[in-house]
C-alpha cells in the first residue's frame, strides 16, 4: 500500500529513469497535477494505469479518497507536471495525511530545478536555502527579501516570467547588487543560465523579454569582517562586568566578532588580575 512520490523530467524525456517507468508499471492507481501533462508522459512510457487528478483546488475533496485506496492495500503514485512533488508543487499534506494514517511513502528520486541550478551556478553553494516563489504582494515580497538580507547561505528561488523584473528589482534594492545566477527552460531546447550581478541580469531581461520558467541562485550575504581584538576584549569586559564567568564572557565575546575564544580569554584573565574558571 505504500504512496510512490515520483520524479518526472523537467522538460527532456530521456531523464525519466527505469525504476520510475517500472513503479508507475506496478502501481494501480495514479494521481497528477494536470492529468493532460502526465497523460503524454506516460503514454510515452506505454503506461496505463487510472489517472486521477490531484491539485490545490481539489485536494481536500481528493486526499480523503485517495487516502482510502491506500489504506485498502493499493498501490499508488504521486506526479506533478516536472520535477519532485512537494518541492513547490502539490503533495505535501497527501504525504503528511499518509504520515497520520500509518502509509508507507517511498520517493523515486528525479529531477530537480533547485539542484541543477546550483549546480550551473558556478555560486559557492556547499551550503544553501531553498526559498521557492516569492509572493505575488509587492508587501510580503519585500518582506521576504528583507528577512533574508543577512542570511550568509546562498539562496534558491522560483520564479515566472511575468514576475522576473520585478523580483529582480526588489532583490537589489534590498541586497545591493549581488551575484546572481539564472537558470530557465532547463533540459529544454532553449534552456540557457545566464551569470553575472543583479544589475547586469536585469538589464539584460529588460532588453530581452523573459520566456520560460526561471531558477534563480543568489550568492549569500559576506561574512562581516572580524572585529579587532582589543574591541573583542572590551566586549568581554563588559560581560564580565555584568556578572558572567571569564570563560563564558570570552566564549560570547567570541562568538559575536569572530575572534579566538583563547585569545581573549587569556587577555581578560590579564585584566582581571587572576584566573576564576578554566576554558
Amino acid at each position: 500500500m505504500p504512496l510512490y512520490i515520483i520524479g518526472t523530467p523537467l522538460g527532456n524525456l530521456g531523464d525519466f529513469s527505469p525504476r520510475a517507468v517500472e513503479t508507475l508499471q506496478s502501481c494501480d492507481f495514479i494521481a497528477a497535477e494536470d492529468t493532460r501533462v502526465s497523460m503524454k508522459l506516460l503514454s510515452r512510457f506505454g503506461i496505463r494505469k487510472p489517472l486521477y487528478p490531484y491539485h490545490e483546488h481539489n485536494r481536500a475533496s481528493e486526499e480523503p479518497k485517495l487516502l482510502d485506496r491506500l489504506e485498502n492495500g493499493e498501490n499508488g503514485a504521486l506526479l506533478t507536471d516536472a520535477g519532485m512533488p512537494t518541492v513547490s508543487d502539490p503533495g505535501m499534506e497527501l504525504v503528511a495525511g499518509c504520515a497520520g494514517r500509518g502509509i508507507e511513502v517511498l520517493a523515486i528520486p528525479g529531477p530537480c530545478a533547485v539542484s541543477a541550478a546550483v549546480a550551473l551556478s558556478g555560486l559557492a553553494a556547499g551550503r544553501f536555502c531553498f526559498e521557492g516563489f516569492l509572493s505575488t504582494s509587492a508587501k510580503s515580497r519585500r518582506e521576504h527579501l528583507t528577512q533574508l538580507k543577512d542570511e550568509r547561505r546562498a539562496m534558491v528561488f522560483y520564479e515566472a516570467p511575468h514576475k522576473l523584473l520585478r523580483t529582480l528589482r526588489d532583490m537589489l534594492e534590498a541586497w545591493g547588487d549581488r551575484r546572481v545566477s539564472v537558470s530557465r527552460e532547463m533540459t529544454k531546447l532553449h534552456e540557457e543560465t545566464r551569470r553575472g550581478s543583479l544589475s547586469e541580469i536585469l538589464r539584460h531581461f529588460e532588453q530581452t523579454p523573459p520566456r520560460g520558467e526561471f531558477t534563480l541562485v543568489i550568492e549569500g550575504a559576506a561574512a562581516p569582517a572580524p572585529a579587532l581584538l582589543d574591541d573583542a576584549l572590551a566586549l568581554a569586559i563588559r560581560y564580565r562586568a555584568e556578572g558572567m564567568t571569564v570563560s563564558d564572557a570570552a566564549r560570547i565575546a567570541a562568538a559575536e566578532t569572530g575572534q579566538a575564544k583563547r585569545e581573549i580569554y587569556s587577555l581578560l584573565v590579564k585584566s582581571c588580575g587572576r584566573s576564576y574558571d578554566t576554558i
